[in-house]
């Protein structure tokens, strides 16, 4: 037996304003029920949940990571920002990435990046 793919689950606050923010880093709704107040986005292959009903403690600050692989760094932080988001320029690490980090509305950190 194998693992054949993880899907993560973020606990928002909103499930329409995380939905919103994620639209704008490009990923596509794929189900969506209001009265779950859940969603499963995807973007290519990248899929994410979103459920307000598994948060437990909204007002707590998040401690959870993305790391988001686009295939063009730099034309995917062009096609964001386009979309209204305001973005630090990018970066590179000391571990062979160019990237850039951002927070979702409900704390979860982004790190966005391609290697060099």
């Amino acid at each position: 037996m194998k693992m054949t793919r993880v899907v993560p689950m973020l606990p928002v606050r909103s499930m329409p304003a995380s939905v919103a923010f994620y639209r704008k880093l490009g990923f596509e709704v794929e189900q969506r029920n209001d009265e779950w107040r859940w969603a499963r986005l995807a973007h290519g292959d990248c899929h994410l949940m979103l459920d307000e009903s598994i948060n437990a403690a909204p007002m707590a600050p998040r401690n959870s990571v993305l790391y988001l692989y686009p295939d063009n760094i730099t034309e995917y932080r062009e096609e964001i920002r386009a979309n209204g988001l305001p973005l630090p320029e990018l970066e590179e690490t000391f571990y062979g990435m160019i990237e850039f980090r951002i927070d979702d509305p409900d704390g979860n950190r982004l790190w966005i990046g391609q290697r060099k």
